[in-house]
């Protein structure tokens, strides 16, 4: 049985009009034009204007871009980079596919996002790059980070994968770090119609290799100068996103609206939410609570018709994936406690208030 009350909107039309994003793909169509054309440039022009990030390039999802972001950095096999456990382990994905280990430092107990702390402790003579996730679109301790990085000599490399349009300190996240990278996969609050990613970065140098990079490390057609990717974001994609991005603003309020309604309504209710960094106006693409009964209380909204999710399970560095680096149970506790206790609620701009009151109702109840 479907739930009634699910945890995400995807339905065309959800964050721009469905007739201006139809006739985007029908512009695209008749040009004939898919791939590095025309309409990629105009929104990374736009995504520049928009994020106040010097330059843009659009990549084909955002675990490349990361991948992207640290082989432009010189980033390679014998290299580590330290990264949060708690995000998806895509994150730590791409650092593996650049050949570099990904090591993981623990989290703050409060907004679950790195520690700068932790990070101090795991930074060693092998250490090449930073890599912070703003993690449910609230920032990271870009502060702490940027400052272990001019003391170590190090790039921080943003992962603005889920902080679509989130702020710190009025600049863009994404923008403050020697690169910033972002997914555009459907769920996320800038979504294509499928796969996408962007790099972007205000070292001219560095996005002039990136645009290399990204398209097999050619230097003009059929001269390829350096070992490069084919991770291209296609013409279709940009021209979807471009629409899409002129209300990205207002749908990021709604969901600021919504998340006041939420922390409001379950005040007193046995549960919290996850703290937004002081001086970020979150993008809240996910609203997060933590219970130490949380898959108890999971069952208990699924019995009653409302969807929920966990972001996420597992830590990385307890993934199997990962059991070779040596990082087991206790190396990150903030992180592997959170990961028990965390659970997202539905929260999407189109959303009622209505429905988010029967959420909130369910889970004072519980």
């Amino acid at each position: 049985m479907s739930p009634e009350v699910r945890f995400n909107d995807l339905s065309l039309g959800t964050s721009a009009p469905a007739a201006e994003i139809e006739a985007a793909i029908a512009r695209v169509l008749a040009s004939a034009w898919f791939i590095l054309g025309p309409e990629l440039e105009s929104f990374e022009r736009e995504i520049v204007s928009s994020f106040d990030c010097g330059n843009a390039i659009g990549v084909a999802n955002g675990t490349d871009s990361i991948a992207l972001a640290l082989k432009a950095l010189g980033v390679g096999p014998g290299d580590e980079v330290v990264t949060t456990p708690l995000t998806a382990a895509f994150t730590a994905l791409a650092v593996s596919h650049v050949g570099a280990k990904p090591v993981f430092a623990d989290v703050e107990p409060e907004t679950l996002t790195l520690s700068a702390e932790s990070v101090a402790r795991r930074i060693t003579s092998k250490t090449r790059a930073i890599l912070p996730v703003h993690l449910y679109g609230n920032a990271a301790d870009i502060e702490g980070m940027l400052a272990l990085a001019q003391d170590h000599g190090l790039p921080v490399v943003e992962d603005a994968c889920q902080a679509h349009g989130a702020r710190y300190g009025g600049k863009s996240l994404g923008s403050l770090g020697r690169v910033g990278t972002f997914s555009f996969y459907p769920t996320k609050n800038l979504g294509a119609l499928g796969d996408g990613g962007m790099v972007v970065t205000r070292d001219d140098g560095l996005a002039a290799k990136l645009r290399r990079l990204r398209n097999g490390g050619q230097s003009s057609r059929y001269r390829h100068d350096e070992i490069g990717f084919n991770s291209r974001l296609d013409e279709i994609q940009a021209a979807v996103l471009q629409v899409k991005l002129k209300y990205l603003e207002s749908k990021n309020e709604r969901r600021r609206v919504l998340s006041r309604l939420y922390e409001e309504a379950l005040e007193g209710s046995g549960v919290r939410p996850v703290a937004v960094r002081e001086g970020c106006i979150s993008a809240r693409h996910l609203f997060v609570i933590r219970s130490p009964n949380r898959d108890a209380l999971a069952a208990h909204l699924k019995e009653r018709g409302i969807e929920t999710l966990i972001h996420f399970p597992i830590p990385t560095h307890l993934q199997r994936a990962y059991e070779s680096l040596g990082q087991g149970p206790g190396s990150c506790p903030n992180a592997e406690k959170a990961c028990g206790e965390i659970l997202s609620l539905p929260l999407y701009p189109t959303l009622s208030t209505a429905t988010l009151d029967r959420v909130a109702d369910a889970v004072r109840s519980f």
